[in-house]
């Protein structure tokens, strides 16, 4: 099934030249269904680039999706044209009324610094709190996730000695959670991050379960019980060559930089990589939207109470 996305924004010619389906409002308001409604908070610079990668990894359900994007209004964009995100994004306030069925919130680049230091971290968290009540189910990605856990849970970031980056081997720890259901022993995750959740912390809150990990990366995904919150701390929205992108941009800044773990063929940055975690990125997005279409309310003012009954179910297992 299509993603419904907004008239006229440039991602569709992408995954159009790519075989998605993309249908733009004025079609997909002539099919009698009930299309799940999705926000995408971009913290990307990059925004053009994520949309699309985030819209490639939704598409791939049988779901049709109706797909809003938000902004935060506390940080001006200067990676992309005030046109592009007056036509296709919204500030919160024009959220705040709604309920919706899933939010994702990316990553951004800024985890060298302190959450409070980061310039919109007081909108990010009224967002947050909004969506306890207000979206089914959020995923938090990389720095997003780091910033949830956070603000929700009060678990702590540490810096990292060294920028994890490449794609990393992950083990499945529930092979039975319907997020990870599927899911191979072993899957490959982007990462590229210069801080870590502190797993000391994260392992006083028996609500949260830890779905896959890396060897050496740390916890990949976390999920609450209810699905209500789910956190990837990695990158499989990420291309082929996001990775590659971004290690040549730092090597022609002259910035100190390193190769990407596990990423180009015998450490040949002149070769294409391989793409080895498409097939597992597909196939979470995948569980998490059809999860979401079977759990949440059909009636969207019932959303709140979808959730609170979620919730109550979910408390008694701890």
């Amino acid at each position: 099934m299509p993603i419904n996305i907004p008239d006229g924004l440039p991602a569709k010619k992408t995954l159009h030249e790519e075989h998605i389906f993309a249908l733009e409002e004025e079609v997909a308001e002539t099919q009698q269904i009930r299309p799940l409604k999705v926000i995408i908070l971009n913290l990307m610079p990059t925004k053009i680039e994520t949309e699309t990668q985030i819209l490639r990894l939704i598409s791939k359900s049988p779901l049709q999706v109706d797909c809003d994007f938000m902004r935060v209004s506390t940080h001006k964009a200067t990676h992309v044209s005030a046109d592009h995100l007056v036509k296709f994004y919204d500030t919160f306030d024009s959220f705040r009324n709604h309920n919706y069925d899933g939010l994702i919130i990316t990553g951004a680049p800024v985890e060298q610094l302190r959450f409070e230091d980061v310039d919109y971290w007081d909108e990010l968290c009224d967002i947050i709190d909004w969506s306890q009540r207000h979206v089914f189910s959020t995923m938090y990605l990389c720095w997003g996730a780091l910033a949830g856990l956070y603000h929700l849970y009060n678990i702590p970031k540490h810096q990292l000695g060294m920028k994890l980056f490449g794609v990393f081997p992950q083990r499945l720890c529930d092979e039975y959670n319907f997020l990870t259901n599927g899911f191979d022993e072993i899957h490959n995750m982007p990462h590229s991050r210069h801080a870590a959740i502190d797993t000391s912390e994260l392992a006083k809150h028996p609500e949260l379960h830890v779905l896959s990990e890396g060897f050496n990366s740390g916890p990949a995904i976390i999920a609450t019980q209810d699905l209500h919150e789910i956190y990837v701390t990695g990158h499989f929205e990420y291309g082929r060559d996001t990775l590659a992108d971004e290690y040549w941009r730092d090597f022609h800044r002259g910035l100190p930089t390193r190769l990407p773990e596990n990423y180009f063929p015998d450490d040949d940055p002149e070769r294409q990589p391989i793409f080895t975690w498409r097939a597992h990125a597909n196939l979470l997005y995948r569980n998490w939207l059809n999860w979401v279409y079977q759990m949440t309310s059909y009636e969207f003012d019932q959303i709140p109470a979808a959730i609170e009954k979620l919730r109550e179910q979910s408390e008694g297992k701890f």
